[in-house]
């Protein structure tokens, strides 16, 4: 598997060695040795989600500012623009967001570290999204920052606007947002 760090050295895109002939294909979606290795430290992921949206729905920005979690997420089927933004005030990336194509076809998947919001926007008809935490969720300290904040301008691939749920139509422009010290 090779990765890439983004403009953000801590967000980084894993690819896999795809293996294929005319019986189908085959790749590693997970080694924790050289996931560690990439990431620089040990990671140990409790919980695994999946989630299914059609498109134009955006999920985020999400984040949990107690029990923060580090997500590795791809997408199953179907294809999503999806988007890390550093919300550590400590950080010299602070403010400053990575977005990354993820698909069935690309194989890709994301590292986003605890420490940050995630989102994503469904591009193809539907999507499927799978992703690992290193910590359970916690409803009491989820928190969502405005898909569509100023400050941040994530420059979304929709030419529509997007779907979104009650609760991430409420997201906080990041100004009010809690954020990790």
């Amino acid at each position: 598997m090779s990765y890439t760090r983004t403009d953000i050295p801590e967000v980084v895109i894993f690819e896999p060695k795809v293996f294929g002939d005319a019986r189908g294909s085959f790749f590693e979606s997970f080694n924790q040795r050289n996931f560690e290795e990439v990431v620089g430290h040990a990671v140990s992921f409790v919980q695994d989600n999946h989630s299914v949206s059609a498109r134009n729905v955006l999920r985020g920005l999400h984040y949990q500012i107690q029990q923060p979690q580090g997500k590795l997420v791809r997408v199953v089927q179907g294809e999503v623009f999806d988007v890390a933004v550093d919300i550590r005030k400590s950080s010299p990336t602070y403010k400053q967001w990575v977005g990354v194509h993820l698909s069935a076809e690309n194989k890709k998947q994301l590292w986003v570290p605890a420490g940050f919001a995630h989102g994503f926007i469904v591009l193809s008809e539907t999507a499927e999204f799978l992703y690992k935490t290193t910590d359970y969720y916690a409803p009491a300290h989820e928190r969502c920052i405005v898909w569509n904040d100023k400050e941040l301008a994530i420059e979304w691939p929709a030419s529509c606007e997007p779907i979104l749920s009650p609760k991430d139509a409420l997201g906080k422009a990041l100004s009010e947002a809690d954020v990790f010290e």
